[in-house]
């Protein structure tokens, strides 16, 4: 009874199990017709998809924000250096220095009071001695003939055939510091002439060659001018400007001795020619130098004045170039 009894309860177990199996798989199959239906019904109909002509066109791209300082607008052409192909810049140098250093002691510091005062009043002293001097040292041709040609080479022709030259070499070889300095120092010579000019026929007093070394001023008033005028002298004045200008582009021991050693010769030389008055050499020294440093650092790319300000053109862009040259 027992055993007949487990044995029905197992077939029934079955059947259950395979009632339910089938269900599942109708059910099964039902949810994947469904599923079917509603993909298809998802699918776009061709009717309503938009034509690319009715597109609108995309917007343009929005301008991008700018970063960092605004750029600055674009510099002037640089100036054109003075060479011989641009001869027109070298007058309007030469020009533009001499107007400054003919203004420059209205412009210049008090301080330089310290050491223009005493200079100028020795000047007035010496030049009421000096004709003593002259008269002392006599007359020889033969050493006023010397010395003469010594001053006239060594203050004239040497100092304009150096820049020339320089001017050649260093365009050939591509020296620039070569050239700035030969167009330089051949500007500061043509300002030291144009000065001394000037001032001789505004001093106009007499050379040692005339009425026995009285070096008067005026001596004939404005009847008799000029009356060989003498003061200050060319050559001194020709070859300290032109030694200013060498020794500063070329500040070495040896080159400085040279070119001042040079202008040293060329003022004494002058008055042992009996060519010029110890004062008249003075002056012209003095004033020589002074224009040679004028052109120097008004003019000169390697020396400069003692604050530079310049635009240049950086992997960045434009930009403002600040230089201190405490040597100049």
């Amino acid at each position: 009874m027992i055993g007949g009894r487990a044995g029905k309860e197992k077939r029934e177990s079955m059947l259950l199990a395979r009632k339910c199996g089938r269900e599942l798989l109708v059910m099964a199959a039902a949810a994947m017709l469904l599923s079917g239906g509603g993909l298809a019904q998802t699918q776009i109909d061709p009717s309503t998809q938009v034509s690319p002509s009715s597109v609108p066109p995309p917007l343009p791209p929005a301008p991008a924000a700018q970063t960092g300082s605004p750029q600055l607008p674009p510099s002037p052409q640089e100036a054109r250096p003075c060479r011989l192909s641009s001869l027109g810049v070298c007058v309007k140098d030469v020009v533009e220095d001499e107007k400054g250093i003919v203004l420059s002691p209205l412009r210049a510091p008090a301080r330089y009071l310290l050491w223009a005062v005493p200079w100028g009043v020795g000047t007035v002293v010496t030049t009421q001695y000096d004709t003593g001097m002259i008269q002392d040292l006599g007359v020889d041709p033969t050493r006023e003939d010397h010395f003469d040609k010594v001053s006239t080479y060594g203050g004239l022709y040497l100092p304009w055939a150096a820049a020339g030259v320089g001017y050649f070499v260093g365009e050939k070889h591509e020296d620039k510091t070569l050239t700035d300095t030969a167009v330089l120092s051949a500007e500061a010579m043509a300002d030291a002439t144009i000065l001394d000019e000037g001032l001789k026929y505004a001093i106009d007093r007499e050379g040692p060659m005339v009425d026995n070394a009285q070096g008067k001023l005026w001596p004939k008033g404005a009847s008799g001018w000029p009356n060989s005028p003498s003061m200050p002298s060319e050559h001194a004045m020709n070859v300290w400007s032109f030694a200013h200008v060498v020794a500063g582009q070329y500040n070495g021991i040896a080159t400085q001795s040279i070119v001042y050693g040079l202008a040293t010769t060329v003022s004494v030389s002058r008055v042992l020619a009996r060519q010029h008055f110890p004062s008249d050499v003075i002056v012209g020294s003095t004033l020589g130098w002074l224009v040679g440093g004028y052109v120097l650092h008004h003019r000169s790319p390697e020396v400069g004045t003692l604050l530079d300000i310049s635009a240049v053109q950086t992997p960045m862009g434009r930009g403002v170039e600040l230089r201190w040259n405490p040597g100049r």
